[in-house]
């Protein structure tokens, strides 16, 4: 439960859905579909790479879990900071990458697979909760988890229509604005774990 509802606030889907209905706005119903299908697929690749190999990638450039850790949690908190104020998160794209990806035919790889779904500060979030599992079992929750969000992410995407008509822009910021503030609490522990950890293995 703790690794879904971490993934969840990370990925935010509900907050995803408002940028994907703008960049399809001009797509037709079985286009968008066929957008939301390829990219949350292509988002979940990644997000299964980096929990696997993830752990392989921190010992080969000597970095600890709990280094990453707190730079992971500095990561989310800016991420949760900019969904607080509804502003689109600079961890994932800038308000001009935007604007240039209106007129790619790729859109479901960039922004939409990567970064929107499976940014950096989603790759950190996965390989610190692998990095720290503590049994097989935690691992596979894990992974759960991570197909748990994105097929929900999926259903959102497909729906997305039809859930910005039923919430509207200003309901989308208000869920928004909830996800970030769970999310800087998810920032805030695990900066203080990791400090804490780093602490102790320096005594």
């Amino acid at each position: 439960m703790y690794s879904f509802s971490t993934l969840f606030a990370i990925v935010s889907p509900v907050g995803g859905v408002v940028m994907f209905v703008s960049l399809t706005s001009e797509k037709t119903l079985d286009e968008k579909n066929y957008i939301a299908t390829k990219s949350v697929l292509l988002a979940c690749i990644i997000a299964l790479f980096f929990a696997l190999t993830g752990q392989m990638i921190l010992n080969f450039f000597g970095i600890s879990i709990d280094a990453l850790r707190v730079a992971g949690g500095v990561l989310l908190f800016v991420v949760a900071f900019d969904m607080i104020l509804a502003k689109v998160s600079r961890e994932s794209i800038t308000e001009n990458e935007i604007d240039k990806s209106m007129d790619r035919s790729d859109i479901w790889i960039f922004p939409i697979a990567t970064p929107l779904l499976a940014g950096p500060g989603t790759i950190t979030t996965i390989i610190v909760l692998m990095g720290t599992a503590a049994s097989l079992l935690q691992n596979i929750s894990v992974i759960v988890a991570i197909l748990l969000t994105y097929s929900i992410s999926w259903i959102l995407f497909h729906f997305s229509r039809r859930i910005y008509r039923f919430l509207g822009y200003t309901g989308m910021l208000v869920i928004t604005r909830l996800m970030g503030l769970l999310l800087a609490a998810l920032a805030v522990n695990f900066i203080a774990i990791g400090t804490w950890n780093l602490y102790v293995s320096f005594l």
